[in-house]
């Protein structure tokens, strides 16, 4: 089977779009968006159907403008996208024809997944598209024991009659929809595995075969094998047919990036939320500021990392007012100092203590947060190699210091950054070092 087969040229090649643009936006969207207690509503309050349903029939987003969030993730320099296209609930985004549960049969009437991909396109975004494994709708999908179905201690829903191939051949034929449907994808995101529900539990192998005949390129994460916790086959210098092009940290970053085995840096991207929750929760106001956004943005890719930042739409479509304006904040840094995000990656240096370093060929970036008192040390960093400083804001030449001050260390760098103790920028004012 040629999906069997790892090939290390055609794998660099298929994630160097994904290395390169290193920030991306998730959405999280569905009937949970309604109740706004969570995606997760319906498992941690352990809600029968029959209790989700009136969510499914009054359906009606009015206020969903595909073309908006598309504007709002490019303002915000992002560079791809991912939507749920079905969450763990079941409920699809897109008009599948092998469920009624879709978005086309709801108040609605529309393929939110159709309008998604076509305006996120029109931006010139990558387009990417979650599916969830697991389904609390399907019949044949195992309800009691099950550790996360809603009626999962319920014995009377006993899996004797459900038909585990049912559900197998249902989900391959989702998928194959969204491969076909919809044009070039870019990205699929699967999620997740668990206990015994893993690998070839899915038919992983024949799953990935054809995913990969229909859409040659895209990438798959490796929540085949995993969930959040795990790192999978390619860690492990093992790939299986259905190993993930890059590994998923959810809701933290990596003390030191991600290595294989071998030590080898591998490819990855933590999926970060904005407060405590994927779906929209009515009252989670815990929103991280923007500014510590930025600057976990800037340690996952000074670690050789992506990040993809969640905003949960509400119920009626609209992105929450705290999500727009953390959204605007972020795009007016990236505006000005993406150059310093986009391509970078680890620079080779241990951590500085004002900040971070990231990298580009022979380019290296201080991200400096916070001041020095008199010229700023850069120990890591030799001053026969510096070419010239710059600051990315405005241009403006930084020297090295010549002071008197620092005269007792005559092997480390100082950057005289002027009178002001106060940076342009609070947050990050980054420095672009090119090197000879």
């Amino acid at each position: 089977m040629a999906a069997s087969i790892f090939n290390r040229t055609e794998y660099e090649k298929r994630i160097a779009w994904f290395q390169s643009a290193r920030f991306g936006l998730f959405l999280h969207f569905g009937l949970y968006s309604i109740p706004a207690r969570g995606e997760w509503v319906r498992s941690d309050e352990k809600m029968p159907e029959e209790e989700y349903l009136p969510f499914f029939e009054g359906f009606d987003p009015t206020c969903f403008d595909a073309k908006k969030w598309a504007r709002a993730a490019k303002q915000a320099g992002m560079k791809y996208a991912v939507l749920t296209a079905k969450h763990h609930d079941g409920f699809c985004l897109f008009d599948s024809q092998y469920t009624d549960f879709k978005s086309t049969n709801t108040p609605f009437g529309r393929d939110i997944v159709r309008e998604y991909v076509e305006a996120f396109r029109e931006e010139g975004l990558k387009v990417g598209l979650y599916y969830s494994l697991l389904d609390w709708h399907h019949p044949d999908y195992p309800h009691y024991g099950d550790r996360h179905h809603p009626l999962r201690e319920d014995a009377s829903q006993g899996n004797e009659h459900r038909n585990w191939d049912n559900y197998i051949r249902y989900f391959h034929n989702q998928v194959r929809e969204l491969c076909t449907g919809y044009g070039k994808l870019d990205l699929l995101w699967f999620d997740f595995s668990y206990d015994d529900m893993r690998g070839e539990k899915w038919h992983a192998s024949q799953l990935v075969e054809m995913v990969r005949s229909l859409q040659p390129g895209l990438l798959i994460d490796n929540r085949l094998e995993v969930s959040g916790e795990g790192f999978g086959s390619l860690y492990q210098c093992k790939p299986t047919p259905y190993h993930g092009d890059f590994i998923t940290p959810e809701k933290m970053i990596p003390p030191q990036g991600l290595q294989d085995v071998e030590g080898k840096d591998l490819c990855w991207e933590s999926c970060i939320t904005m407060n405590n929750n994927w779906g929209y929760a009515r009252d989670d106001h815990a929103f991280k500021p923007a500014s510590m956004l930025i600057k976990k943005l800037v340690e996952c890719v000074s670690k050789g990392g992506n990040m993809i930042l969640n905003v949960g739409p509400m119920g009626n479509g609209a992105f929450p007012k705290e999500s727009l304006e953390i959204l605007q904040e972020i795009g007016n840094w990236m505006a000005v100092n993406g150059e310093s995000i986009y391509g970078c990656g680890k620079a080779g240096l241990e951590k500085p203590d004002f900040g971070r370093f990231t990298a580009k060929g022979n380019t290296l970036y201080l991200h400096v947060y916070e001041n020095a008192i008199g010229p700023l040390p850069v120990p890591q960093l030799p001053i026969s190699r510096v070419q010239s400083v710059r600051r990315l804001c405005d241009g403006a030449e930084v020297k090295i210091s010549a002071s008197w001050v620092h005269s007792d260390y005559p092997d480390v760098c100082f950057l005289d950054l002027g009178p002001n103790p106060v940076l342009p920028d609070e947050i990050d004012t980054v420095l672009k070092v090119t090197l000879k």
